[in-house]
């Protein structure tokens, strides 16, 4: 459970982060997008939270399923309540991991890897998304972003 409990605290660090940008956003930046095939902001944060849930999720079952709920949005306020629902639903699969899900291996996209290795990409997923949602945040405006992950506390 060590090895669970890793993987839970670093996604959290991050995870964290993505609720402290979308709390600094505007209705009127929800749809947002840098380029015209760009996800949309709000869109974007909705990727984050349900990719992370779907491969936590997966990992856990033993096979990968793709969502099949669509998460409809019209204010920032409701993509941060849809962000909030997933992180709780994450948080809660990821609780229950265990060894044997951690080592067992699962097919994505033609790919097969250990649930560590899936595990490992949904963190890199996120962080990458998480980086693109604090380009964003710049192009809009926002100057006083916080930190890319939650420090351990100072000493």
């Amino acid at each position: 459970m060590e090895k669970e409990n890793e993987y839970f605290e670093r996604w959290m660090c991050h995870r964290d982060v993505l609720h402290d940008i979308l709390d600094l956003i505007g209705n009127e930046y929800i749809d947002y997008k840098p380029w015209k095939d760009a996800f949309s902001l709000g869109a974007m944060a909705i990727h984050i939270a349900v990719s992370s849930n779907t491969f936590v999720q997966s990992i856990k079952d033993g096979q990968f399923t793709l969502p099949s709920s669509s998460n409809q949005f019209e204010t920032m306020d409701d993509i941060r309540n849809i962000v909030r629902e997933y992180t709780e639903k994450t948080k809660s699969t990821f609780k229950i991991l265990s060894d044997s899900d951690l080592n067992q291996q699962l097919v994505f996209n033609q790919f097969t890897a250990s649930g560590k290795m899936w595990l490992n990409n949904m963190i890199d997923h996120e962080i990458h998304h998480k980086g693109q949602l604090f380009t964003y945040a710049r192009l809009i405006g926002i100057e006083k972003l916080p930190f890319f992950i939650i420090q351990p506390p100072k000493q």
